[in-house]
């Protein structure tokens, strides 16, 4: 077995070998290979150059001062706690505690999965979306895997995932709602899909956001319209009504249309 010098081996000769060796997954030269660098250096590198309060102010911008942090976080290079500590020696706590809060998110699912194992891939609660779980489907369409599906920022958004192994999280929460609301499929299916491409994939993180979508562990879906993605990713992605038809709509237009069964109960109470 070859063996590789971390000294001396290259990121791209390594990746000529991983192309050699593991043919099925790269299997030529037009094959997508991440651009984040593994290791404990570019980890520490990555964390002394956040900015925890531009973060703050722009996370929810596609090209937001995020601190992608979190593949480091998920393969136990980096501690939460370390993130923390970087934060407030650069701001004081009060003026980042959007940025302290994510890091609390994560410990809040870790601890909610320990307590609760069997939560990870079942329903918490029925969907508040007028939908029972068999109306959903458990099959991924094959268009939303290869990010064909003609609704262009949404196919933006999944060839980040196809080629870097990586979304922006509000890129993933536009994903999830367009998987689970518009197309109607089980949220389960959607977190499945997610943890085989990200790199960052947490399984607790991963699957309570997905349910969080959903709907079945909140008290009302997730969705959202075109005018929402334009405003945080319009710079970057293609958010003309022309090519993102199914998007262009007010939230009561879709909410009719996404969820009649939940307007009707309404109307008859």
């Amino acid at each position: 077995m070859q063996r590789f010098d971390p000294n001396t081996t290259t990121r791209e000769s390594l990746t000529a070998s991983i192309r050699t060796f593991f043919a099925d997954v790269l299997s030529d030269e037009d094959s997508a290979v991440s651009p984040f660098l593994g290791g404990e250096k570019a980890a520490h590198a990555r964390l002394q150059d956040i900015d925890p309060v531009d973060y703050c102010r722009s996370r929810n911008y596609y090209s937001g001062a995020v601190t992608r942090l979190s593949p480091y976080i998920r393969h136990g290079i980096l501690h939460p706690e370390a993130v923390r500590q970087q934060g407030v020696a650069k701001a004081p706590a009060k003026k980042i505690e959007k940025f302290i809060q994510e890091l609390t998110w994560r410990f809040f699912w870790q601890r909610t999965y320990r307590q609760h194992p069997e939560w990870l891939w079942q329903d918490i609660e029925p969907y508040k979306t007028g939908f029972l779980k068999d109306e959903y489907s458990a099959d991924l369409p094959i268009d939303i895997e290869q990010g064909t599906t003609g609704v262009a920022c949404i196919d933006h958004f999944i060839q980040d995932l196809l080629q870097t192994g990586y979304m922006h999280n509000h890129t993933r929460m536009y994903v999830a709602s367009y998987l689970v609301h518009f197309r109607r499929v089980k949220w389960q299916v959607g977190a499945q899909w997610f943890l085989r491409h990200l790199i960052d994939g947490d399984p607790a993180s991963n699957n309570f956001s997905w349910q969080w979508v959903a709907s079945t562990f909140a008290h009302k879906p997730y969705f959202f319209n075109l005018e929402n993605v334009a405003k945080y990713c319009g710079e970057h992605v293609d958010c003309s009504p022309e090519r993102n038809q199914e998007l262009d709509a007010t939230y009561a237009q879709l909410e009719a249309r996404l969820f009649p069964k939940k307007r009707a109960e309404k109307e008859v109470l």
